[in-house]
């Protein structure tokens, strides 16, 4: 039987299908696809609405952060599905579209072969929901945001530079507000800029600006 993380399929079809790209088989995991970025939308907008105070506009940030493609791809490495996927010979490489639809194609067979609840475990465990380290991130880069609108000026970011592999790389990033200017380093760019509007914010508040 396929596992994929702590879950355990009792169906292997709807797993085996949440695998498969259009390019090897006709029976793919499109239409799970289809299924399962709602199901995701839907339960990362219900945890954070439960757990959390925030108002809407950080809530709406802090679901696009986590259903990202970028985050979808750090959850498809971490599974370890690479060798799991099945690709037709057109199609050269596991693009990071790709592994983005898969884990949203797992969503919605783990969804079918269980149940809702279930489901909501899955994703509250490993699309990265309770890091609380990256929540503190976001709320920093919201409330940058907000002094820099205070004093009518703009938060830019710019990637400086990119290194390393495709499957491994790092982002090199540079957030501004005005004249001021803090940079910071990841293996994912939403958290690079992320980090470094944290070390600009302390910036602004050490500088009393």
């Amino acid at each position: 039987m396929i596992k994929v993380g702590d879950y355990q399929f009792k169906n292997e079809q709807f797993i085996v299908t949440a695998l498969t790209h259009s390019s090897y088989s006709s029976n793919n995991y499109e239409r799970l696809e289809f299924l399962g970025d709602s199901i995701l939308d839907f339960l990362v907008a219900k945890h954070f609405f439960e757990e959390t105070k925030l108002n809407e506009g950080i809530l709406t940030k802090m679901r696009s952060h986590f259903v990202s493609e970028d985050n979808l791809c750090r959850v498809f490495d971490n599974l370890k599905l690479n060798n799991l996927v099945k690709l037709g010979k057109s199609c050269k490489q596991l693009t990071k579209s790709i592994k983005c639809d898969v884990i949203e194609a797992v969503i919605a067979a783990i969804y079918l072969d269980s149940n809702l609840l279930t489901c909501e475990a899955f994703i509250n465990k490993n699309i990265f929901l309770d890091n609380i380290n990256e929540l503190e991130l976001l709320d920093n880069k919201s409330k940058l945001q907000e002094i820099a609108q205070s004093k009518k000026q703009v938060v830019s970011y710019k990637l400086l530079k990119q290194t390393g592999q495709s499957h491994d790389p790092t982002f090199i990033v540079e957030a501004s507000v005005g004249q001021l200017k803090a940079t910071a380093q990841s293996g994912n760019k939403q958290l690079a800029e992320q980090m470094a509007a944290k070390k600009l914010l302390e910036l602004i508040i050490k500088e009393k600006i």
